[in-house]
């Protein structure tokens, strides 16, 4: 397979359906060893199907262009899409748990996973509680979607070298992003950061972990890797995807409070409904005169914030300084993300394409 992707386009609809083909034929590979362990398995396949389609497919772009960006383009793309692809499997296996831990209703345009086989077993009036029941399945089913992440990784057909290189970042970022999970549980519970301070330095790890090694990091260095790229480039990747990850998570911080939900696709203040300790919060809590700081806490954290609740959240953030503090930071990360792509040596198709990466990341209303 020989892809002439558009560096000036390099998450589009042409890559964006590359990376679905690969998904879409590993998933299809996994339908025979799943009927030889029992048909109880096929609406998990059929899940894995649905919830794997669509996405921005940033991971997969950032590991693709980087290794653009460190050996050029190519001569077959279809081992690269397929290591780039096992990103998205490694991501959706996340979204997986993250929407059972806050009990989301929603995923992609369906019904969250949990709601899925919740809504099964009640049709079958299965034994037991159908509500564990959903969250059982789809616990099991992100478990399953990380297993292939490391499956179709390991399998995708690049030069062994070249993948013993790269699995090293691969594991960390496994690690990370569920060390930063724990993290995030821990400030949502309010067990850790428990003054302004030392909220603040908790939450920006959260970002650093979950967000920015995972999205932006990890992808870029583990591109430059399956590229044999030098170790300068690789320490390039980190100062470009920190920046730029920390403004990409700040960005779905101000979403998740001020977006359009016929953009966002989620419901408007989800985030504040689902007591996200984000760092929009912790400036906003951090900024507040004590009696609005009380009232954003009261607020935190409900499920049944309805317009007017979220309206004064919204309020009290504004007055804090925190959302322009937020929009401060996007822009910042950007600069310096930006200002390490065009002080480092690589190819130019890799260089344009991150860059336009970079911009999209930041850039966006969804």
């Amino acid at each position: 397979m020989c892809a002439s992707f558009d560096p000036a386009d390099p998450a589009g609809e042409s890559f964006r359906q590359a990376v679905q083909d690969s998904l879409s034929a590993f998933l299809a590979g996994q339908r025979t060893t799943l009927a030889g362990i029992g048909a109880e398995l096929e609406p998990v396949l059929d899940a894995a199907h649905d919830y794997t389609a669509g996405g921005k497919r940033l991971r997969p772009a950032f590991c693709y262009w980087s290794r653009v960006a460190a050996a050029g383009r190519p001569m077959d793309a279809a081992p690269l899409l397929r290591a780039a692809a096992s990103l998205e499997l490694l991501h959706v296996s996340a979204l997986m748990h993250d929407d059972v831990m806050d009990h989301s209703d929603t995923r992609r345009g369906l019904p969250a996973a949990h709601r899925r086989f919740e809504a099964r077993h009640a049709a079958a009036n299965g034994a037991g509680s159908s509500q564990d029941y959903g969250a059982d399945m789809a616990i099991l089913l992100g478990d399953l979607l990380l297993v292939w992440s490391a499956e179709m990784f390991s399998g995708c057909g690049l030069d062994p070298l070249r993948l013993a290189a790269a699995t090293p970042l691969l594991e960390a970022v496994r690690t990370e992003v569920t060390c930063g999970q724990v993290l995030d549980v821990a400030a949502e519970a309010r067990l850790a950061g428990t003054d302004s301070e030392s909220a603040l330095g908790l939450v920006n790890r959260v970002v650093e972990f979950k967000s920015a090694r995972y999205t932006v990091v990890r992808p870029c260095q583990i591109g430059v890797s399956l590229g044999g790229g030098s170790d300068a480039l690789q320490r390039a990747m980190l100062d470009f995807g920190s920046p730029l990850g920390r403004a990409f998570q700040f960005r779905d911080d101000l979403l998740g409070v001020f977006g359009d939900a016929e953009l966002t696709g989620k419901p408007a203040g989800d985030d504040l409904r689902e007591g996200k300790r984000t760092v929009l919060v912790a400036h906003a809590l951090a900024g507040s005169t004590p009696a609005d700081a009380a009232t954003l806490e009261s607020l935190l954290g409900r499920d049944d914030l309805d317009d007017a609740d979220i309206a004064v959240a919204r309020a009290i953030i504004e007055r804090s300084g925190a959302r322009a503090r937020a929009e401060e930071d996007i822009e910042d990360g950007y600069r310096r993300a930006v200002g390490v792509l065009n002080s480092t040596e690589m190819t130019d198709p890799g260089r344009r394409a991150l860059l336009e990466l970079a911009r999209q990341s930041v850039r966006r209303e969804a």
